[in-house]
């Protein structure tokens, strides 16, 4: 398949009103924000040197700075933002709000401590003086419940990735005397076929021992008959992430690789049914984790449930022990289990899931039941 996103359109200015609303219960009079991908989130620019104010009253005085290689891309990719040149755009827009005396919210989790102290020695000799406060991870909160133009891009990447393992199954890709690397490489090759604009993060295929490397790097080593064949990958489309995990076994299966996939398979199916709206992170975690710790192998699952996808490949909510808080419907995350055995092999089951009122909608569709390739 290709992915045609060139019909998709999002209403930022919709985004930048949701900000609005939260700047008037904190307070601020505007964001100031510089996190490069919450400036696309906000504006729909993607250069990699931008900064975007919001207003907290007035639609009409929302900014953008980028520096003059952008100009072209910027009224492209942001026509509604009027735009203001500059090389150091926090900087620059602060200097565009001197003389007013407002409170200005920050991103102060993204600052280098250099970025903050040139920002409060700006807003410090401001006349009147700026005051900063912390807008926090208010434009992550934002991002972390998806529209349904969000989530058709999601949907379109999870498909690519999808499609490219269920063709390099049919080609016998995924084969003894093949290497970690030249999985990886192929998969990738595919999805890029198909529409792939980039891939998600680096592809993790990890053969025999290797699986139980839960982010083991694809290296040449060769696969070998009865090997757990563990790959972990996906597909960005639109700038939107898909992330899947599959594991197989080559040729014949051992009665303990039927026996832990089985497990994980069962702990994944728990997880899988924890999510709704309102459900308490840790909750969704501990649904899936008690189904492994039941069985004795509390000490070989090592990492947090599953965590938000979208612009980013890890992005809010974060669903762990340690998680607080609850998840919105609208919320696209990942389950992903794992059972990791220390010099034998080990098992991952992922699948991309959308957060509704019900049951979730499910993305990844590869088949997750126990296969022998």
């Amino acid at each position: 398949m290709t992915t045609d996103t060139s019909t998709t359109t999002v209403d930022h200015a919709v985004r930048r009103a949701a900000l609005r609303t939260h700047l008037q219960h904190i307070g601020a009079d505007v964001a100031l924000v510089s996190d490069l991908t919450n400036v696309r989130y906000l504006s729909g620019f993607t250069g990699s040197n931008a900064a975007v104010l919001v207003d907290a009253t007035e639609a009409d005085a929302d900014r953008i700075s980028t520096d003059g290689r952008y100009t072209t891309q910027v009224a492209e990719q942001a026509p509604d933002l009027p735009v203001i040149l500059g090389r150091n755009c926090p900087a620059v827009l602060l200097e565009h709000l001197a003389t007013r005396g407002l409170t200005v919210a920050v991103e102060e989790h993204v600052l280098s401590v250099s970025a903050w102290r040139a920002l409060e020695a700006a807003a410090t000799a401001a006349a009147p003086p700026t005051r900063l406060v912390d807008l926090g991870s208010a434009v992550e909160r934002l991002r972390s419940v998806k529209d349904e133009v969000e989530i058709g891009l999601l949907r379109a990447a999870c498909a690519v990735a999808d499609d490219a393992l269920a063709a390099i199954i049919e080609r016998g890709v995924i084969a003894p005397g093949a290497t970690e690397r030249q999985v990886a490489r192929t998969l990738e090759w595919e999805m890029f076929a198909r529409g792939a604009q980039a891939i998600s993060f680096e592809t993790i295929v990890a053969a025999g021992a290797h699986s139980a490397v839960p982010h083991h790097r694809p290296t040449d080593a060769v696969l070998v008959e009865g090997d757990f064949v563990k790959l972990d990958f996906g597909a960005v489309v639109g700038g939107y992430h898909s992330d899947m995990t599959r594991t197989f076994v080559l040729g014949a299966a051992a009665q303990w690789q039927r026996d832990i996939y089985d497990l994980v398979a069962t702990a994944q199916a728990a997880g899988r049914a924890a999510l709704a709206p309102g459900a308490d992170l840790a909750a969704v975690d501990a649904a899936a984790r008690s189904v492994i710790d039941a069985a004795g192998h509390a000490d070989h699952y090592v990492h947090g449930l599953g965590h938000g996808v979208g612009l980013q490949i890890h992005e809010a909510p974060s669903i762990g022990k340690t998680a607080v808080g609850t998840l919105p419907s609208g919320a696209a995350v990942t389950v992903e289990p794992g059972v990791y055995l220390p010099g034998r092999g080990g098992v991952r089951i992922e699948d991309t899931l959308v957060v509704r009122a019900g049951s979730p909608e499910l993305l990844t569709t590869t088949d997750t039941s126990f296969s022998v390739i």
